[in-house]
């Protein structure tokens, strides 16, 4: 059985090239303009196609679930003795600093009172003491 090694020559590219049809019009509803008074739109229309090579979409990461801000808040309140005030979810207010903390609770040490294990999930929002804004009486 004799086979022949078969190569295309550019000559033969160049006319497969040719041979392609021309772009499709967009189908949503704009039309290319193939008069004009240069006469650009009809030699545009008779040129072959480029095919480029596909592009590679990079996907978008989503953020990360935690971006440990809070850790890092709570170590430097913790670091600094910083006191606290803790406000709950019932509108209670506890004074004191905060020992140490883990996923779902905070160790509260106080001055005058006992300290607390404080629940996150019971905590409405918390502050530096030396932020209170007194009221004023009017």
């Amino acid at each position: 059985m004799n086979r022949k090694l078969i190569r295309t020559t550019l000559a033969e590219v160049k006319g497969k090239a040719r041979e392609l049809p021309p772009p499709r019009e967009r189908s949503n509803g704009s039309q290319r303009s193939s008069g004009g008074g240069s006469g650009e739109g009809s030699r545009e229309a008779h040129r072959p196609v480029q095919h480029s090579a596909p592009v590679a979409v990079r996907k978008r990461i989503p953020p990360p679930m935690e971006t440990n801000a809070e850790l890092f808040y709570y170590k430097k309140q913790i670091d600094s003795h910083t006191p606290m005030i803790i406000v709950l979810l019932d509108g209670e207010e506890i004074e004191g600093t905060i020992e140490w903390y883990d996923r779902g609770a905070l160790k509260v040490n106080r001055k005058d009172a006992p300290n607390l294990l404080l629940l996150k999930r019971n905590i409405k929002y918390m502050f530096k003491a030396d932020e209170r804004v007194e009221e004023v009486a009017s």
